[in-house]
């Protein structure tokens, strides 16, 4: 291990450290120094002298020894040194006072018998003030306002070493600004307050008061503007510089009067005509008023007056636009209401009224010269009827029918009412619109309309209106006939009144009908022995169709939407008279007529086939009605054949007839219509028959009906 290394000093210039000196040892790498109080101590590694410990507590006394290290090791400790830690650096709180002075204050430091101040400009300029002293706080005066000083402490023990010191910086509060300028801006109604800048000054304050009412405006620069100023105030200005240390005194304060506001209260009288008298209420901070008078024309005049009321002369039919303005030293108070006045035009030249319908009238008349609304009155009757307009012309509408009116024209302004001097003119309505009280059917295409009459010396038209044309009737009574009005036919009927005054409205329209036309083409056609289709052509206006076919033996009838029908039974060999009714879809109805029809004849009955000695057959039926003829017919593979009897008898004979065949055998009525032969074998029932050969050519004839063969 190394020699043990010799203290030569120790010594502390700081309250958490101290310095040792001691000779080097030869071999040593590192020195460990060691200070220690009673039972802690602290320890630090250092390459050389001098070497320092720290992390002391101050005023403290320490044992201090150092110990030698190298590679063999450490030495033992050198002989110890005791060395006490000086004091602690009070720590200072310092402010301005005002703008020549600084309080300094410290807590107490323990061990301390007395503290240090130094106060310098940082700058260097002026003289360094210290005072010693056993208090914890002191003040220094007669500083320089706004200037940055430098503020050094330290205490000191017993005997008299000094501790650490504490440096602070510290700016003293600036002087008040002076020549302080207010510039008032009467049109923004605002101001510019400006000064001359002082020390040390950071921003400044501008305060503007009236009464309760305070304004503000920061800035950093030796001007602000306050805007938003009330006319007709008085204000006080002062202005206050600030900086990191604090506010200086508020300057003497400055008086500002704005302008005066706005005069109100303003009235416009026009105590005689073509006199005007205006006047307004006082102003505070006015000195005088001047009122502008500004006719429609361009001319204009001023009255210059200290009262509250000044005269004009004045014209009718002109508008007059007035303003009023105060004035002080400040200026000219802001443009406040301007107030117009108008007065009492006169009556409208070239009046005219025109009908446009038979209730409403147009009137029309020349502009006249101030006036800014119209109002026209038609007085008739038990009502008035009114109508406001700025144009020259008005309609007057709703006006009662078949009434005379007195119709005037008045000029009119909302500032001055009327001028109630202007003569009517007398117009009457046209007449009033007829009500139609009765429409009733006198024949079949002939119409009778009845109408209340409640005008005076009119002539009355009934117009029928439909698709199918116009129908007019004329009376100068309360009713008229409508004339050959075509079947099947939809009219709007109404009536007008005429007079010299003019043409009613149309009466209220009532809707006509006619019965619905009867066809004019019917069909019929038998389909079976009792079924009958009729047919026929379209009824104009009609919906649905009733046929009707009737006899003495019965009646077949049909309601249908179309122009067809199938009728069922029918009584065959029987005359019917046939009829239709058309109905339309308002129930009216038309009863049509046509020719007579008759059914087919009856079939016969009994049929039966008999072989005959030729190779013949016999065909046997029983008649329905002995007047009728008959005819035969078969039909078979092998060919068809017929025969028709003599008048009266019920069987003919078909000769040379083939064998070992079926035969269609049917029998039916035979009608001379004309010319023609009409066979109604359609109608009548069809039987079968099978004709066999027996040996050569003779053979059997067998029915064949639904059941067996059997042998005739």
């Amino acid at each position: 291990a190394p020699d043990i290394p010799v203290i030569d000093q120790a010594y502390s210039k700081l309250s958490n450290s101290i310095t040792v000196e001691w000779r080097a040892v030869p071999g040593a790498t590192n020195y460990m120094l060691t200070a220690q109080d009673g039972d802690s101590f602290v320890e630090t590694i250092v390459k050389s002298s001098p070497g320092t410990v720290t992390g002391l507590k101050p005023a403290t006394l320490y044992r201090i020894t150092v110990r030698s290290i190298s590679s063999g090791g450490k030495s033992q400790p050198s002989p110890f040194r005791k060395v006490k830690t000086v004091l602690a650096a009070p720590v200072l709180s310092v402010r301005s006072l005002s703008c020549d002075s600084i309080a300094v204050s410290w807590k107490a430091v323990p061990m301390a018998a007395g503290f240090s101040v130094s106060l310098m400009r940082s700058d260097g300029l002026g003289r360094m003030l210290k005072q010693n002293t056993t208090n914890t706080s002191l003040i220094f005066t007669n500083l320089d306002p706004g200037a940055l000083y430098t503020i050094k402490a330290y205490a000191w023990n017993a005997s008299g070493m000094p501790g650490d010191d504490f440096t602070y910086n510290q700016r003293t509060s600036p002087n008040a600004p002076v020549d302080v300028k207010v510039a008032f801006n009467s049109g923004a109604l605002r101001a510019v307050v400006s000064w001359m800048p002082t020390e040390g000054a950071l921003t400044y304050s501008v305060t503007v008061s009236s009464g309760l009412l305070k304004l503000r405006c920061n800035t950093s620069s030796a001007s602000c503007t306050v805007p938003s100023l009330q006319c007709s105030s008085e204000y006080y200005v002062s202005v206050t510089a600030y900086n990191d240390a604090g506010s200086s005194e508020p300057t003497d304060a400055v008086s500002l009067k704005t302008i005066p506001c706005a005069p109100v209260n303003i009235s416009i009288e026009e105590d005689v005509p073509g006199h005007l008298l205006v006047s307004w209420s006082s102003v505070t901070l006015g000195h005088y008023y001047v009122v502008f008078v500004k006719s429609d024309d361009g001319l204009e005049v001023h009255c210059n007056t200290s009262y509250t009321q000044c005269h004009f002369q004045s014209d009718c039919g002109f508008t007059y636009f007035i303003s009023v303005f105060a004035y002080n030293k400040a200026g000219q108070s802001p443009l406040g209401d301007v107030f117009n006045y108008t007065t009492a035009p006169c009556c409208p030249s070239d009046f005219r009224a025109v009908f446009t319908s038979s209730d409403t009238v147009r009137v029309t008349w020349a502009p006249v010269r101030g006036a800014d609304l119209y109002e026209t009155r038609a007085a008739g009757g038990s009502a008035v009827v009114l109508c406001r307009d700025t144009a020259t012309a008005c309609t007057l509408s709703a006006l009662q029918c078949s009434t005379p009116y007195n119709i005037t024209v008045y000029s009119f302004s909302e500032a001055r009412g009327s001028n109630t001097s202007c003569a009517p003119q007398h117009v009457a309505t046209a007449p009033c619109s007829p009500e139609i009280k009765n429409i009733s059917k006198e024949g079949l295409s002939i119409i009778s309309v009845q109408w209340q009459p409640i005008n005076e010396e009119a002539t009355y038209v009934v117009t029928a209106r439909g698709e199918a044309g116009l129908w007019h009737c004329t009376s100068t009574r309360n009713s008229c006939t409508l004339m050959d009005l075509p079947c099947g036919s939809a009219f709007s009927v109404s009536a007008i009144a005429r007079s010299p005054a003019g043409q009613s409205f149309p009466s209220y329209s009532i809707p006509l009908e006619t019965a619905p036309c009867c066809p004019n083409d019917l069909t019929l056609t038998q389909v079976a022995q009792s079924v009958t289709n009729i047919s026929w052509s379209v009824g104009r206006g009609a919906q649905t169709y009733v046929t009707t076919l009737e006899s003495p033996k019965g009646q077949a009838k049909c309601h249908t939407l179309q122009t067809y029908c199938l009728l069922g039974c029918i009584t065959c060999g029987t005359n019917y008279t046939v009829s239709l009714r058309a109905v339309s879809e308002t129930g009216l109805t038309s009863s049509c007529t046509y020719q007579g029809y008759s059914s087919s004849p009856c079939c016969p009955s009994g049929v039966k086939l008999y072989r005959l000695s030729n190779n013949g057959i016999r065909v046997f039926w029983r008649a329905s009605d002995e007047t009728i003829n008959y005819k035969a017919d078969l039909h078979g593979s092998k060919g068809n054949f017929s025969c028709t009897p003599s008048s009266g008898l019920t069987h003919c004979d078909i000769t040379k007839i083939p064998c070992g065949d079926v035969y269609t055998v049917v029998v039916a009525p035979v009608t001379d219509k004309g010319p023609k032969l009409t066979l109604f074998s359609s109608f009548c029932p069809k039987k079968i028959y099978s004709v066999t050969c027996s040996g050569s050519s003779v053979g059997m004839v067998i029915y064949r009906g639904k059941s067996n063969a059997k042998h005739i």
